[in-house]
């Protein structure tokens, strides 16, 4: 996306966002957006205002023959809002991947859309209050982290809005956003992780565990395993890999995106293998090269192991984490026996140093006492 420039200018007691940009042929445009905020005392949330619209102004383009036709202004506004939110599902749908657009299908059709149209108002009725009131009522039922993707949905729906000039203003800059509580990870000491991968053994979630636990694997990664990243001359696992289920107008899309253990998953390949042979016909083959499947050959996705992992923890009267603890465990298991982050970056499968430095620095046991033991040797110099 081009960089767009911008500042605040002060108008009859108002602030607007002044965004400097070029068009498609290299003219210097200007378009002012009214923020909707006076003067007085509203500076800092007038410039909250400006970063949003910089970071998700478009720059106007001709219109292709791939765009959906627009409607005019004056029929846009009259349209329920609830109707707008089902027509912009439409706009973004081919720009989007499809398992994206399930999350938002799903928000909106039913959970958005439903509340506004009860509530009747529309597209250019809309204001700040109606969108907080929606927040404050799915608080009730719901936690702020989803509240959020509705704030998401709703506020990339109506800057398309704007941009297309069907609304003047983005109302939802006036709103508070739901306030996520930060989730405290848990982790499994040594103790803790054999007494699960013994819980483990012989059911479904053997080989999930174990890879979360020791590999630090999602579990969409887990069920995305296939025989062929599996190298047990070299033993090595290539993770390219994953699965997950979508649902999209109540149809299911399955969407793939592509040493240790080395006894139990040559096991496992040779009781497969077993199965197959002795269920014949009755064998489902689709998910042949895949490792987690179920007894007759039905792959395991990664909303049973969701289901199923709290269920092993109760049954076991073990300490209640999530699945994808096992994989802070890992990295937490890893720092206390001091590997570097980097290299745990690399066992991740994190692309980004600093997503493994941001997630996990506060758990460098080792840097935090060198750092400590060199302090101490300092104070006795001095």
């Amino acid at each position: 996306m081009e960089q767009v420039a911008g500042h605040l200018q002060e108008k009859k007691g108002y602030y607007y966002a002044v965004l400097n940009y070029k068009d498609e042929n290299g003219k210097r445009k200007t378009k002012w957006i009214s923020t909707g905020l006076t003067v007085k005392a509203n500076k800092k949330q007038a410039e909250s205002i400006l970063i949003d619209l910089r970071r998700n102004f478009d720059v106007p383009r001709k219109e292709t023959m791939t765009e959906i036709p627009a409607k005019n202004t004056s029929e846009m506004g009259k349209m329920l809002f609830a109707d707008y939110m089902i027509y912009w599902l439409d706009v973004i749908k081919p720009n989007v991947t499809l398992n994206t657009f399930s999350g938002y299908s799903i928000n909106v059709k039913s959970i958005v859309a439903p509340y506004f149209k009860e509530l009747g108002v529309t597209l250019a009725e809309l204001q700040p209050k109606h969108i907080q009131e929606f927040y404050t009522e799915q608080l009730k039922r719901v936690k702020a982290t989803l509240v959020d993707k509705y704030h998401a949905n709703i506020r990339k729906a109506l800057q398309y809005a704007v941009k297309m000039d069907y609304i003047t203003v983005n109302p939802i800059f006036k709103v508070e956003k739901p306030k996520k509580k930060p989730y405290a990870a848990s982790f499994y000491n040594v103790e803790e992780i054999e007494k699960l991968f013994e819980a483990a053994k012989g059911t479904y979630l053997e080989i999930p565990v174990l890879m979360g636990g020791f590999y630090g694997m999602r579990r969409g990664e887990v069920c995305g395993l296939r025989w062929k990243m599996i190298d047990f001359n070299e033993n090595t696992i290539t993770i390219n890999h994953t699965v997950a289920v979508t649902y999209i107008d109540g149809k299911k899309h399955i969407v793939a995106s592509c040493s240790a253990g080395k006894e139990k998953l040559l096991a496992l390949k040779e009781k497969q293998e077993m199965f197959r042979k002795k269920f014949k016909k009755s064998y489902i083959t689709e998910y042949l090269d895949y490792v987690c499947v179920e007894k007759f050959g039905k792959l395991i996705f990664p909303d049973y192991i969701t289901d199923a992992f709290p269920r092993l923890l109760e049954k076991d009267v073990l300490r209640k984490i999530r699945f994808h603890d096992l994989r802070h465990t890992c990295a937490s298991l890893l720092l206390k026996n001091g590997v570097p982050m980097k290299q745990i970056q690399e066992w991740l499968g994190h692309s980004d140093f600093s997503t493994t430095a941001n997630i996990y620095s506060h758990l460098d046991y080792h840097s935090k006492i060198s750092s400590a033991n060199a302090m101490l040797e300092a104070v006795n110099i001095l």
